[in-house]
């Protein structure tokens, strides 16, 4: 099977390479092409455009930053959209906000292609490892179709119904995720300043009901202020930001959320954004000295 992919990142450099170590023929394309020359190490193909790329193989998957670059790179001069014609199916694993999902999809379907949310659970070492969950939404058959694509990149694809509802379960499982460490954070800080051993209370989480991956993983760089980025805090605090609006949108009240998010924002501020989300334990500790 070719596919194409659209976007290099962290996430996209992993899943990408995942799929030629399977078997996929794949085709790829980069805003900034320098970040396609390990993927032609590894036997990739280079698209000049998105629309040379879904122009060449059937099946096209993006995994883009952020809503205004999945417009971009789907609606824009040499997009998606300009190839979309005769069956050709767009696959869009960035996490964004419904409405935005629900445009592209509209462009995509109405010059004949096909198209699928599919956004993800997971960073970057599920991403390298093939485990990330995959939050499928839209058309059914392209969904049963793009199973051993999904199978290679996860260890678990949901179809959730019509498009959007894989972008609303994004935003909640991240807000929910931004929301525990912003709180995992503040924990930190209180044993510390305390008196108590921070790596005591992570041994005390890990061994109760609260012990989870994030918590394990995390802890330990956290307390060495350490934040190599797995999932960058700007795209944390963009998901908070798009996970607040729908709460908007449904007059869900969500104050934990948002002071989470005005956390996410100091970090941000701090010059953290690049960082991973975990470095807004340094904002916590700034707004408690």
């Amino acid at each position: 099977m070719e596919v194409g992919f659209l976007g290099l990142g962290i996430m996209g450099k992993a899943m990408a390479l995942n799929l030629l170590r399977n078997g996929f023929k794949v085709t790829v394309w980069n805003r900034t092409l320098s970040k396609c020359d390990e993927l032609l190490e590894h036997g990739a193909s280079v698209g000049e455009t998105p629309a040379a790329v879904v122009n060449k193989c059937k099946y096209t998957i993006a995994m883009l930053s952020d809503p205004s670059a999945a417009i971009a790179v789907a609606c824009g001069e040499d997009g998606v959209v300009e190839a979309s014609c005769n069956g050709k199916c767009y696959i869009d694993m960035s996490t964004v906000d419904a409405d935005t999902s629900t445009k592209i999809c509209e462009a995509v379907t109405s010059k004949g292609g096909r198209f699928l949310e599919a956004p993800v659970s997971g960073s970057k070492k599920p991403a390298e490892d093939g485990q990330l969950i995959i939050l499928a939404a839209g058309e059914k058959g392209l969904y049963d179709e793009a199973i051993p694509i999904f199978d290679v990149l996860g260890k678990k694809s949901f179809f959730l119904g019509q498009v959007g509802n894989g972008a609303k379960m994004k935003l909640v499982v991240n807000m929910i995720m931004g929301s525990m460490m912003n709180a995992f954070s503040e924990g930190l800080e209180l044993a510390d300043k305390s008196g108590l051993d921070p790596s005591t209370l992570l041994d005390v989480l890990d061994l109760g009901a609260m012990a989870n991956p994030m918590f394990k993983m995390k802890g330990p760089s956290m307390l060495q202020k350490k934040y190599p980025p797995a999932f960058p805090l700007k795209h944390q605090q963009k998901d908070m930001r798009l996970a607040i609006a729908l709460g908007d949108e449904n007059a869900v009240s969500m104050p934990v959320a948002a002071v989470a998010n005005e956390a996410f924002k100091k970090a941000r501020s701090m010059g953290l954004g690049d960082e991973d989300f975990s470095a807004v334990h340094e904002a916590v500790k700034a707004s408690k000295s």
